[in-house]
């Protein structure tokens, strides 16, 4: 299909859905050719030969499955046996067109969920977003690199002079070109965004040997040996003859793969060299991710011994000092609990104290501007936290602090709500406000219980809906005997403890 043409009527009449993050990053590899020889999704009869014997149904080798799911309301709309309702527009987050597919197979995977198979095409101009001039397709990269070996490094994380070493001497032991692909599909491992990421890589290009650097839209699933397997077919199709194994990355799949020894730094002539051969009293350990991130949080800056100059900086912009970055402060609660009232005065005295810029999502605002409409069923309330969470990521990217304070009563509701703060930068803090039941339902300034159990009022979390206790709060508060100053002096005191406030002194 990559070099058919679908007719305009088609494309014009044609359904449209966004898959999923990580079908999105397959989509953008076998629209590129990284995926080849696939040239779409695979339908039932590929995936039962994969599952059965490593193939493909023609017999081609191929390590594990690449596949789209869409809802029922979408699969519904598709007919492979009819060439007017077979093509499906695969669109980006915004709504832009990436991709048709000419659907060949539909089959159900689930409750309301359907599987897909079939060819892609690409649609529009190929794609938005920072660095497009890194995102070259296999065939041009295999173009520009030299003939011979080629040492592939898949840089999922900043570079520190521990791994530049270690590039450099695998580099030099194999004679072999240097190849860096970036995964840029979603935020690395240590939740640092990519295009801050690609940044952090090019500011330690001059510590390198000569590089070829790609970007490529790899996203992990948390199957280890699945990422591994899918990487290594992406290398390969770049060129890729040797892989460098660097942190927890894995590869395979026919790659020469090359695991490294262990690093240290002598103190005696500031090299890194091989651990064993340097003295105890001489030897300092690469840092881990912790430390790393530690020092980053608390302002303080990387040394020099362990991190280029140049990376430091790039660090230190994009993760500055908790004080000075986003927080979302996410309280959560039964009605009456105390949490908006909590919420409120917490607002109120960090506008007094000036450091930083405020936005209080809760009461009416809200509900006129951002959740007018939305009902009491699961999917409304979810709905409901989603929204708050996003604006609150928002405000969090541009390093103002949110406090919100919503039910919240479905833990994967709050989960989102934190993903989409740590993905735009920001920090998180969820408080539990776990005022006991009975003494919310004693409160009950508004009457909401009161009607729930003469049932009046259907949908009352606590009574006739569920609500999920928080297991990842990092601060817990119970306002049965507690006052509002004092609660609000210990979230406050959290914030100053780990960072996110400036200590006032006196």
């Amino acid at each position: 299909m990559n070099g058919s043409v679908l007719p305009e009527d088609v494309l014009r009449d044609a359904p449209s859905f966004t898959p999923r993050p990580y079908e999105l990053a397959d989509l953008e590899l076998l629209l590129s050719g990284a995926y080849a020889p696939l040239t779409g999704f695979l339908g039932r009869a590929d995936l039962a030969t994969l599952a059965r014997r490593g193939q493909l149904a023609d017999g081609t080798p191929w390590p594990v499955p690449v596949t789209c799911e869409v809802p029922g309301e979408v699969a519904v709309a598709l007919d492979p046996a009819d060439p007017a309702r077979r093509t499906l527009v695969l669109t980006d987050p915004e709504g832009a067109p990436v991709a048709a597919i000419e659907v060949t197979d539909v089959w159900p995977t689930g409750e309301n969920r359907f599987g897909i198979g079939g060819p892609v095409q690409r649609m529009g101009d190929g794609g938005h977003g920072p660095f497009q001039r890194l995102r070259r397709t296999p065939e041009e990269v295999r173009a520009l690199i030299p003939p011979g070996r080629v040492l592939g490094v898949i840089a999922d994380r900043p570079l520190h002079r521990p791994q530049l070493a270690q590039i450099a001497h695998a580099a030099r032991t194999l004679a072999a070109h240097l190849l860096i692909l970036i995964p840029v599909s979603g935020p690395g491992p240590d939740g640092l965004p990519p295009e801050a990421l690609v940044r952090s890589i090019f500011a330690a290009r001059d510590r390198m040997p000569p590089a070829t650097v790609v970007a490529v839209p790899l996203l992990t699933r948390g199957d280890e040996m699945r990422d591994a397997l899918l990487r290594a077919k992406v290398a390969a199709a770049y060129g890729v003859s040797h892989v460098l194994s660097t942190g927890d990355t894995l590869s395979g799949a026919g790659l020469r793969v090359l695991v490294p020894r262990e690093l240290a730094y002598d103190n005696r002539d500031g090299q890194w060299r091989w651990r064993d051969d340097i003295p105890p009293r001489n030897r300092r350990l690469a840092m881990s991710p912790t430390e790393i991130d530690d020092l980053l949080d608390r302002g303080f800056p990387l040394p020099e011994w362990h991190t280029p100059p140049a990376v430091a900086r790039e660090l230190s912009r994009v993760r500055p000092p908790r004080r000075h970055r986003g927080l979302v402060v996410f309280f959560t609660g039964l009605s009456g609990s105390g949490k908006s009232t909590i919420a409120r005065n917490l607002a109120d005295a960090m506008r007094e104290n000036g450091d930083r810029t405020i936005t209080l999502l809760d009461g009416d605002v809200v509900r006129r501007e951002l959740t007018a409409g939305l009902g009491f069923s699961k999917a409304d309330r979810d709905r409901n936290v989603r929204r708050i969470g996003w604006v609150a990521a928002e405000v969090g990217r541009h390093r103002g602090m949110a406090v919100a304070c919503p039910i919240a009563p479905y833990e994967e509701a709050r989960a989102a709500a934190r993903r989409m703060a740590v993905e735009a930068g920001a920090g998180f803090v969820l408080v539990h406000v776990a005022t006991p039941l009975e003494v919310c339902e004693s409160r009950d300034r508004k009457g909401l219980y009161a009607r729930a159990r003469a049932g009046q009022l259907r949908g009352m979390t606590g009574i006739d809906d569920p609500y999920e206790e928080p297991t990842d709060a990092e601060l817990t508060v119970d306002t049965t005997t507690m006052t509002v100053p004092e609660a609000v002096e210990m979230v406050l005191s959290h914030l100053v403890e780990n960072g996110w406030v400036e200590p006032k002194m006196g």
